[in-house]
């Protein structure tokens, strides 16, 4: 008899763009928009604090799982300051990565037997991570219409019963840049202090808002020990998706749990990556400004060149993320459209049946790259579809 693991892991899905990426190695001249990663090099500014910490022999066991000193005291300076409310040194976990804070939010409250209802489309990640917490996925999808994609908040809060434990989000949104609303966070909490459910949001994408310096956040709604907690990481905003660090920010009273586990599951994050995070927290405004720019100019161009092709329906700009979410007239199957557009066009996009069934017929474009580039993917897609 071979070897198996046991039913919850043997059954995670793990369909992803890898088809799509080996098809590509045939096509000469392929621009690949479909990973959620910018093109911009971490500034130098924050690699040389990461150099001179391992310079300085900053190479050790970090004794505080939850963080170093001075990056836990540069989180409560900065979530202070941008949500306008005192988040104190006892409120956030260091994680290596987003991911691992999205874990350490389920193991602390899910777990078989429960459910997790989550808001689609949605970043495959969230329900994978819902499905290894034992807890059952629960989805409830939003829907595209002419002002954008829309949540109804009422039917997100009726998908509740006596075994949800926690509602899960991202906003702003991947893959569709939804945002939620400061009027939809507080009733949410309120849910929350009704019902006991927790609210889970990730706010990766949080500084990433075209219409503000951030998007509203439930840090500066809820009261410090609501059931509400926030994943974060400096990936995308401060161009550092390849140092594998973020943030949890939760209740007070779940300091020494949330320290424990991250013990148990990774002793913590390695120091000098963390004395960089430090620095690109307190030194790292204009990189954040940056970022956003380059997105919003990346989303300006794609409109430009595709809102006119019939075949394409882009519906309302994005209010905040990076990645432009459409769909092309004819294909209700988005591999088989991207598999059509990285042949005809050049041009390699993640398929939006990976974001669930409200995602399905959708594709996703990264649009945080060099806007000549952004320009030039978007006028290829736009000549293959009107060709034919």
């Amino acid at each position: 008899m071979s070897p198996e693991p046991r039913p919850l892991i043997r059954d995670l899905d793990v369909e992803n763009i890898a088809d799509l990426a080996t098809r590509a190695r045939g096509i000469p001249d392929v621009l690949t928009l479909w990973y959620g990663e910018g093109d911009v090099v971490t500034p130098a500014f924050i690699r040389d604090a990461a150099k001179a910490a391992l310079d300085a022999g900053d190479t050790f066991y970090e004794p505080d799982m939850r963080g170093t000193p001075p990056l836990i005291a540069a989180l409560s300076d900065y979530q202070t300051r941008l949500h306008g409310r005192p988040i104190g040194l006892d409120r956030s976990t260091v994680t290596p990565g987003g991911m691992q804070a999205v874990h350490l939010a389920l193991m602390t409250v899910a777990g078989p037997g429960d459910n997790v209802v989550f808001v689609e489309p949605q970043w495959p990640n969230i329900r994978r991570a819902i499905h290894l917490s034992g807890a059952e996925p629960r989805a409830v999808a939003m829907t595209q219409g002419r002002d954008g994609w829309t949540l109804d908040l009422q039917a997100l809060l009726d998908a509740c019963d006596e075994r949800t434990r926690a509602i899960m989000f991202s906003s702003p949104a991947n893959p569709s840049g939804w945002t939620a609303s400061t009027e939809e966070l507080s009733e949410m909490i309120a849910f929350s202090r009704r019902t006991g459910v927790w609210i889970i949001a990730d706010e990766v994408y949080n500084r990433l808002s075209f219409h503000a310096d951030a998007a509203p956040s439930v840090l500066a709604l809820a009261e410090e020990e609501d059931r509400v907690m926030s994943i974060n990481s400096f990936s995308k905003a401060w161009a550092m998706t390849g140092w594998r660090v973020g943030w949890l920010s939760h209740p007070p009273a779940l300091s020494r749990t949330i320290g424990a586990i991250t013990q148990y599951v990774n002793s913590g994050t390695a120091s000098f990556v963390q004395a960089a995070a430090a620095v690109a927290l307190r030194e790292g405004e204009d990189v954040v400004a940056a970022i956003r720019a380059r997105c919003a100019a990346g989303v300006d161009a794609t409109w430009e060149a595709l809102a006119g092709v019939n075949a394409i329906h882009l519906g309302a700009r994005p209010p905040g993320g990076m990645y432009a979410f459409f769909r092309i007239e004819g294909y209700d199957d988005s591999r088989e459209a991207c598999a059509m557009l990285l042949d005809r066009a050049g041009v390699g996009l993640a398929p939006g049946f990976l974001f669930g069934e409200a995602g399905r017929p959708f594709i996703r474009l990264c649009v945080c790259r060099e806007t000549a580039q952004i320009a030039e993917a978007a006028g290829r897609i736009a000549t293959a579809l009107r060709k034919g």
